[in-house]
Order: C-alpha cells, then structure tokens, then sequence
C-alpha cells in the first residue's frame, strides 16, 4: 500500500468515526473517549449512556455488508483485552454495564449501528 493510499484510508477512517460519534451524541450518548489507544490496539469510540458503556468499533467500507464482514474475531478478542485494560485502569467504569457495539459506514447511507454485537462478561 502507497503512503498516499494509506493516508487516504486514514483520513476515511477518521471521517467515519466522527459522523459515528456525532450520530451517538444525537442518540443520547455522551462520548467518553475517541481513538482511545490501549496496549493490545485501539477503542474507536467510547460512549456512555446512562449506566451502559459502549465500545463502539467503527467500520468503513464500500457496502454495509463489507464492512460488516470486516469484523473479525482477532478484533473481537483485540476489543476485549482493550476493554478490559480499560476497566483496569478506569474501576469507575467497572459498575457500568459493558457493551460491545459495531457502526458500519459506507458511501451514501446513513451509518447502521449494531447494538451489542457480542457480549462476554468482563469481571
């Protein structure tokens, strides 16, 4: 991949999780931490509503359904060590319900937001 190619990714990227971070907000959601990086990789969005926590990973891709398929489980592992890394070091977050949700960006459509897109007990 070309520096220009992958600056360009970059900034898609970074463009996705702002429209996904503002839609939130619109949602009731107050956003604790964007790009919020961890030893074991990065939280994309981190947004809290109420007693719910969401960490939210953001996929940009040409169709929803590509950006759904995106989601593998090495990242799913990935955002569970980072989440609890997270908690390890935040306790007041450690009351909160935990949740994992997925935003699937692609051109032209409104950003679909999978709402606990897989849960696994992190105490």
């Amino acid at each position: 991949m070309t520096v220009e190619r992958r600056q360009r990714a970059f900034r898609k990227g970074r463009l996705a999780e702002s429209l996904c971070a503002l839609m939130l907000m619109f949602q009731g959601y107050r956003i604790v931490a964007q790009r919020l990086r961890s030893p074991v990789g990065e939280i994309d969005i981190l947004a809290r509503r109420g007693k719910t926590l969401a960490i939210v990973e953001v996929k940009a891709r040409p169709t929803q359904q590509a950006a759904a398929e995106s989601v593998t489980g090495r990242q799913r592992a990935r955002l569970i060590q980072a989440a609890q890394w997270l908690i390890a070091g935040r306790p007041e977050f450690a009351a909160l319900e935990i949740r994992f949700d997925v935003m699937l960006v692609s051109p032209w459509r409104m950003p679909k937001h999978i709402v606990d897109a897989w849960r696994i007990d992190l105490v």
